[in-house]
């Protein structure tokens, strides 16, 4: 997950050219009940009906959330405290008319999902996604914005990108749109800073980390949030100019959260239901591939998301670069930060290549094609089955992939090139000044970097735009990691997952266009009795059954689909998908040059 925040929509003319601040006031006098009572006040505003809003997007999804549902108990005043009318021409909309210039709208919220969508309110803190927690008006979104939270308990803190004042509970936002962009956590957190300098720029980094382990994972986990940070930094060679200075990390790790990752301008949420220690800190994969944002997504900006729209979904064809790519690199952070093994790290290779290599779903659309899916998968909401498993290829890992190709490549063509040089030059033309950028401005970029417009089209032509498959078992070789299939001997009968009920194994996913099982013609929501004279009645009997069989042999496979018992002839294989691995580990050898190639790759591992 996961994640943008542009510049703001404005959908109508401004109301009035006056400034009047807006002011919001909020307090949790039900936390025990999740909720929170806030009101908003706009002064100056002229005349004209007032529209007030509801979000039904937010930073960094794309799909539509429609928090208006969790809105209740409106209440509307005018500049002298009058009861006012309002009409509500949409589920998202309340319209104000006859007031005096000043409108004050009062409400409950209800919040119950902290994490890096929703907001979650309860005597332990409160966490508010702002999109999520705010209502605000159509028209007046240049105005600048101060809000005042009571806290429900006396020692919560407040975290959070707002600009501070001298009084801890009050803070302010320049408009509306970083306003929206500011997610805040009040609880009595344990916080952490440190400074860093880079390239002439200094800037500070915040961790307000809720959470139940103690001090000692605290430090611990700042140590290796510093490293990665460190990391980062090398990657494109300068800190970006954060407002006020300060990026902030707010993270949650409690079992009564949901887990999630959210960039924003100059902050980011960081939500796990388990502890560090629990999770043996590998929370830090999150961290690491938000902060990647604070370049890659935040400050180089898709065209196809300036302005993000908070009223309606939000289309781009751009998230194999935007998400794909920081999902390579939040990984590749790890290791080069010293927060993981050269071994660790080739092993999860694996993951990606596998998804890219074998779904089904990349014979369906391209990368940005897949890009465009995230309004209906990004955390999106619906109950009628889909044909997603065979048909879809999250623009996350199919980015991944396409930034691992694309990195090999450079390497072993381009003296001094990699996708570190790449990345450093679109930041200098488009993430720097903030210019945004189209896939056709990725693929000049890439031309510009290798000079080299020959091999930047034919990477764009057959990998992004196109369909085909890169390929990755020449690609590692000259890094000295072998590629190979991990099972040539076993039965396959498909990926899938099987639920028993004391009888028949009930497959609970689509079955995946070319496998054993679609062949034969099953698919999800059937249900297997019988592989030959084997009855299946439990997962080990399933094992048991594939285990008397070899990839080539056919079996007579007995089934109930829709209530009609069924049966068919099945040729199993074998499992297509393969490992990672150094040559080392194979016990291959390994020349100087592949060592030189990795090195400079992934960096020293000092473990090995």
């Amino acid at each position: 997950m996961n994640r943008m925040v542009f510049a703001v929509f404005l959908m109508l003319p401004a109301l009035s050219l006056a400034q009047a601040p807006v002011e919001y006031d909020v307090s949790f006098e039900n936390a025990a009940h999740h909720e929170a009572r806030i009101t908003v006040t706009w002064t100056d505003i002229g005349t004209d009906p007032l529209q007030v809003r509801m979000s039904r997007s937010s930073p960094g999804r794309y799909a539509l959330h429609e928090f208006a549902k969790n809105v209740y108990q409106v209440w509307v005043v005018n500049g002298n405290g009058v009861q006012l009318e309002f009409t509500r021409p949409n589920p998202y909309q309340w319209d104000i008319a006859d007031h005096d210039g000043t409108v004050s709208i009062t409400y409950t919220l209800y919040a119950d999902r902290a994490g890096g969508t929703y907001s979650g309110i309860d005597l332990t803190h409160a966490h508010l996604n702002m999109p999520a927690t705010f209502m605000w008006a159509r028209g007046l979104a240049e105005r600048p914005i101060s809000i005042s939270f009571s806290p429900a308990v006396d020692d919560w803190k407040v975290a959070t990108q707002l600009e501070p004042t001298d009084d801890q509970y009050l803070f302010t936002a320049p408009n509306l749109q970083y306003f929206l962009d500011s997610p805040t956590e009040l609880s009595n957190f344990t916080e952490r800073t440190w400074s860093v300098e880079a390239n002439g720029r200094s800037a500070t980094f915040r961790l307000a980390l809720h959470h139940d382990g103690t001090e000692d994972d605290a430090d611990k986990y700042l140590d290796m949030a510093k490293n990665v940070v460190a990391a980062q930094i090398d990657i494109f060679g300068e800190i970006p100019e954060f407002d006020y200075g300060t990026y902030t990390f707010i993270a949650d790790y409690l079992p009564y959260v949901a887990g999630d990752g959210m960039e924003h301008r100059n902050s980011t949420i960081l939500a796990n239901t388990e502890s560090l220690l629990a999770n043996d800190f590998s929370q830090l994969g999150t961290l690491s591939h938000e902060f990647i944002h604070a370049w890659n997504v935040e400050r180089i900006r898709p065209t196809s998301l300036e302005p993000f729209n908070f009223e309606q979904a939000n289309m781009s064809a751009n998230l194999w670069f935007a998400e794909g790519f920081t999902s390579y690199y939040g990984n590749l952070a790890i290791r080069r930060a010293g927060e993981s093994t050269t071994q660790k790290y080739i092993n999860s290779l694996a993951g990606s290549i596998n998804t890219v290599s074998f779904s089904s779903g990349r014979n369906f659309a391209s990368a940005p094609e897949m890009s465009m899916q995230a309004l209906f998968v990004d955390a999106a909401s619906a109950i009628d089955p889909t044909n997603f498993d065979n048909t879809f290829v999250s623009y996350y890992t199919y980015g991944s992939a396409l930034g691992l190709a694309l990195d090999l490549s450079l390497r072993a063509k381009f003296d001094g090139v990699s996708l570190d040089t790449f990345m450093r030059h679109v930041w200098q033309v488009h993430g720097k000044n903030e210019t945004p950028y189209t896939n056709e401005d990725l693929q000049t970029r890439l031309a510009e970097v290798t000079d080299n417009r020959k091999f930047a089209d034919d990477f764009f032509d057959r990998y992004v735009h196109g369909q085909q498959l890169p390929d990755y078992e020449a690609l590692l070789e000259n890094a000295g990691v072998l590629m190979r299939q991990m099972d040539t001997t076993s039965a396959y009968a498909g990926a899938l997952t099987l639920e028993f009920d004391g009888k028949e194994a009930l497959i609970a996913e689509n079955t995946i266009i070319g496998s054993p099982l679609y062949m034969a013609g099953l698919d999800r929501g059937d249900r297997i009795v019988a592989i030959d004279r084997l009855k299946i009645t439990s997962q080990g009997r399933w094992k048991s059954a594939l285990g008397r069989y070899e990839p080539g042999d056919t079996a007579t496979i007995a089934y109930e689909q829709r209530g009609v018992a069924r049966t068919a002839t099945i040729k199993f294989k074998a499992d297509p998908q393969v490992e990672v691995l150094t040559y080392e580990s194979a016990d291959l050898p390994v020349s100087g040059t592949q060592l030189a190639f990795r090195t400079a790759w992934l960096g020293v591992d000092e473990n090995e």
